[in-house]
C-alpha cells in the first residue's frame, strides 16, 4: 500500500476554518508573510502554512470569509472538493504556480487535524519510525560576497554544513576558502527560476568554477543553454531540482535523469502528489533531501517531519528557524534535529 493509500481514507470532521498571519524578518534580507490555515474539529486543530512569497497574496485574505470545507470528509474527497475551489477567488495570484503552495496548506492542515482527531502521529499512520533528521544551513553571502556568515558559524559549531547560491560576482577567494571549509554539501544557481528576485544567470564561467571548486557538492537547478549544456550533462548524477519539480510528470521532462531531487511539500499541491513523487524517486534511486522556504509557522515542522520520515539523511535545507532569524543568537541548534517521540500529526 502507497503512502498516499495509507492516509487516502482518513476521515476528518472540519468544524471550523480560521487563519493566522505571520510576519518576519529573514537572514536573506527579507521581510517574509505566511498565512496559516487553521481547521478545527472535535475539539483539536489542524494547521498548514501557506508560503506564498507575494504579501499582496496574504493581503487579499484579510477581512474575507474562510473557504467552506465545514463537514466529514475522508483526506481523499476533500482533496477532490478542493478541485472545485478557487483558493485565490478574492485576487488571482501574483503567480500561477502559488495556487500550489495554499492547495497544500490547506491539504496539510487537513491531513494534520485527522491524525490530531485520531490521536497519532503521521509516521505511525503510514508505520514509519521518525529518525534524525540531518540538516545544512541555507545562506547567501551578501553584497558584496564574503565568506563571513559561513566562517561565524562553522567557529560557533565546526559540523554544520551549508547550501550557497552562487552568483557571478563571487570572487576567487570565496571559493577557496569555501572549498577548504569541506562543509558545502549543496550550490543552488537558482537557474530555471524567471521574473523572481533571486533570478541567476546562466554564466559558463559560474558554472566551471562551482563544479570544478567542489567536486562532490550537489548542484541544484543548473540552466540547459548552448553554453553550459556541455558542463551540465556530464554531472547528472550530482544534479539536483527544486524550482521545476512539482510532480512526477516535471521529473519526468528533464533535460537528464537527475541524482537528487529537492522535495518541497508546497510546490506539489496535493498529499498525493507529494508521496506520488517521492514513490517514484525511491523507485528509481534518485536521492532525496527536503526544502525550506522561511516557513514562519507549522509549515517548518512540516517539512522536518517529511524528512525524518523519508529522507532523514540527506542534506536537508530544513534547518531550525533560529538560522533564518536575524535577531535569534548563539547557541543554535545542532545537526541532526531529532524528532519529538509524543508528537501528534505533523508535529516534529
Amino acid at each position: 500500500m502507497s503512502a498516499y493509500e495509507r492516509i487516502a481514507d482518513l476521515s476528518v470532521t472540519i468544524e471550523s476554518v480560521d487563519r493566522r498571519r505571520y510576519t518576519g524578518e529573514t537572514t536573506s534580507g527579507f521581510e517574509r508573510t505566511t498565512t496559516e490555515f487553521r481547521l478545527a474539529g472535535d475539539g483539536v486543530v489542524g494547521r498548514g502554512e501557506d508560503v506564498t512569497y507575494e504579501t499582496a497574496d496574504h493581503d487579499a485574505l484579510v477581512g474575507t470569509d474562510p473557504i467552506d470545507i465545514e463537514g466529514e470528509w475522508t483526506i481523499d474527497e476533500l482533496s477532490a472538493r478542493l478541485e472545485e475551489i478557487d483558493l485565490f477567488a478574492h485576487k488571482p495570484p501574483e503567480q500561477e504556480y502559488f495556487r500550489n503552495y495554499r492547495r497544500w496548506a490547506v491539504e496539510s492542515a487537513a491531513l494534520d487535524l485527522a491524525l490530531r482527531q485520531r490521536g497519532e502521529s503521521l509516521g505511525e499512520c503510514l508505520g514509519i519510525e521518525p529518525e534524525p533528521v540531518r540538516f545544512v544551513v541555507s545562506t547567501r553571502l551578501g553584497e558584496p560576497p564574503t565568506t563571513d556568515r559561513v566562517e561565524e558559524l562553522l567557529a560557533l559549531d565546526d559540523e554544520l554544513e551549508f547550501k550557497l547560491d552562487p552568483t557571478p560576482d563571487w570572487p576567487e577567494e570565496a571559493f577557496t576558502a569555501l572549498r577548504e571549509t569541506d562543509a558545502v554539501r549543496i550550490l543552488d544557481l537558482k537557474g530555471w527560476y524567471e521574473g523572481t528576485d533571486v533570478d541567476v544567470e546562466a554564466d559558463p564561467e559560474l558554472y566551471r568554477d562551482v563544479f570544478a571548486a567542489f567536486p562532490t557538492a550537489i548542484v541544484e537547478d543548473a540552466a540547459f543553454t548552448p553554453e553550459t549544456r556541455p558542463l551540465v550533462e556530464p554531472q547528472a548524477d550530482r544534479l539536483s531540482f527544486d524550482y521545476p519539480i512539482d510532480g512526477v510528470e516535471s521529473l519526468e521532462s528533464l533535460p537528464v535523469d537527475p541524482g537528487w531531487c529537492n522535495v518541497k511539500p508546497s510546490r506539489f499541491g496535493t498529499l498525493e502528489s507529494l508521496f506520488e513523487t517521492i514513490a517514484y524517486c525511491e523507485e528509481r534511486g534518485i536521492e532525496l533531501y527536503g526544502g525550506g522556504q522561511f516557513e514562519l509557522a507549522s509549515g517548518r515542522t512540516a517539512v522536518q517531519t517529511l524528512a525524518a520520515l523519508f529522507y532523514p539523511g540527506g542534506p536537508n535545507d530544513v534547518a531550525p528557524r533560529p538560522f533564518n532569524d536575524p535577531e535569534a543568537s548563539p547557541p543554535y541548534p545542532g545537526s541532526p534535529i531529532r524528532p519529538d517521540r509524543d508528537a501528534v500529526g505533523f508535529e516534529f
